[in-house]
């Protein structure tokens, strides 16, 4: 029983010095390669504002139809 508890340290405090070995690894072996397709400020702009559409339209919603929704309470 001991021994297997020993082991198990042993596998702990390796294993914390094993990731440590390995982050360091991977962190040397990350490389940065220029984009394939180069976007342009038109597309980027076109992206960027349907994205805050589709984000902000369900809220502009509630928003909008707020008084109605405490009408309804009321009632």
């Amino acid at each position: 029983m001991a021994s297997g508890v020993f082991r198990m340290v042993g596998i702990f405090t390796a294993s914390r010095t094993h990731t440590k070995k390995v982050l360091k690894e991977m962190r040397m072996n990350i490389h940065s390669k220029p984009p394939r397709n180069q976007i342009g400020p038109g597309q980027s702009f076109f992206v960027m504002s349907v994205f805050a559409v589709v984000l902000l339209s369900p809220a502009a919603w509630i928003l909008h139809h707020l008084p109605e929704y405490r009408q309804r309470l009321r009632a």
